[in-house]
């Protein structure tokens, strides 16, 4: 079976990652194409994902991102037109479903927030399978149309692509970071995302409160870069790190955005989210359960070495990690034509 996969944003590179390598490994073809924004690009260099570059972001306005969406579609058409793919794979990419559409292929979308109404309307009534969290209740989904599609997994999405991961202490020294001191890890707002459009004082507040101590700050565009490097007191990666090993060597956390809440969630490193658009349900559950704080005052952000000495100094404790099998997502991922090799 020949499978196209597209990568749109940071995130979709580390979810996808395992799928991929699932894929290859059942003896499945798989081409991979990915959009340059944010870091997608360096990170399928870091993990080794060869792909075409295709499109870029067009800009955060809602005109911006129809013209971007008919753009890049198109290109993706003209791209994937007479290769014989079998079946399309994005996440949360309207791209590739449009795309795959025109070109009759069966396409699958996967997401974990519910609340992107203009690109849920895209990619879940095109798609043929839309695999979510069974966290969300199925109603969320019938007006995007995806009633009849839906194939639910359980627990988090990085508990699946994270389940091999090992964090490694070189991230400390690439970044000059003294593990004996607190760190911090920061991801800017996704100002460019169109369910996310609130000035966002409370992070404001938090990046000053942080200012001076071991805090790295991820930013999310070059205009962000530009003004935390202005602004001064922040370490800021100069190119693609391993998020994940520093995010599981850190003794906080604090997130505006959603996968690296839900990343230091499944690796048990202490989180607050400033997420200021309206929740999901996965983290609705997670705030409900305690393994997620809403931050609500910059006072509550205390700079210190957590509790478990063994998260600086070795491995996080198996215990407080929940890992899943890839080869499920994988499976269903692959509902819209039955993979005959697909994992079970």
């Amino acid at each position: 079976m020949r499978v196209w996969v597209d990568l749109t944003n940071s995130p979709h590179v580390l979810v996808l990652r395992p799928v991929i390598e699932q894929l290859r490994r059942d003896g499945h073809e798989v081409q991979v194409t990915a959009r340059d924004f944010a870091q997608t690009l360096a990170l399928c260099d870091r993990f080794g994902i060869g792909h075409t570059d295709i499109g870029e972001h067009r800009g955060a306005r809602v005109a911006d991102k129809a013209r971007g969406l008919v753009a890049r579609s198109g290109a993706l058409t003209r791209w994937a037109s007479g290769r014989g793919f079998d079946l399309a794979i994005g996440h949360g990419s309207n791209d590739i479903t449009v795309a795959a559409a025109l070109l009759r292929i069966p396409c699958t979308t996967t997401f974990d927030y519910e609340w992107a109404t203009v690109q849920h309307n895209v990619n879940c009534r095109l798609a043929q399978a839309v695999v979510v969290p069974d966290a969300i209740p199925a109603e969320r989904f019938d007006r995007y149309g995806a009633r009849g599609k839906l194939h639910p997994y359980a627990g988090l999405k990085e508990e699946y692509y994270l389940a091999d991961f090992e964090p490694s202490p070189a991230v400390l020294a690439e970044l000059a970071l003294d593990p004996a001191q607190p760190i911090v890890v920061v991801r800017t707002p996704p100002a460019v995302s169109l369910y996310h459009r609130f000035d966002n004082d409370l992070f404001g507040a938090v990046l000053e409160r942080l200012r001076g101590t071991q805090a790295v700050v991820l930013p999310r565009t070059p205009e962000q870069r530009a003004q935390l490097v202005e602004h001064g007191g922040f370490v800021i990666p100069k190119r693609a790190i391993d998020a994940q090993s520093l995010i599981a060597y850190a003794d906080l956390v604090v997130s505006a955005g959603g996968t690296m809440n839900r990343e230091a969630v499944a690796l048990g490193t202490p989180v607050f989210t400033v997420f200021e658009g309206r929740l999901g349900a996965v983290d609705e559950r997670l705030i409900a359960e305690g393994r997620l704080q809403r931050l609500q005052s910059p006072e509550q952000v205390l700079v210190g070495k957590r509790a478990a000495p063994e998260a600086v100094s070795g491995p996080i404790r198996a215990a407080e990690r929940i890992r899943r099998d890839p080869a499920v997502f994988t499976r269903l991922l692959c509902a819209p034509v039955r993979c005959r090799r697909a994992p079970s």
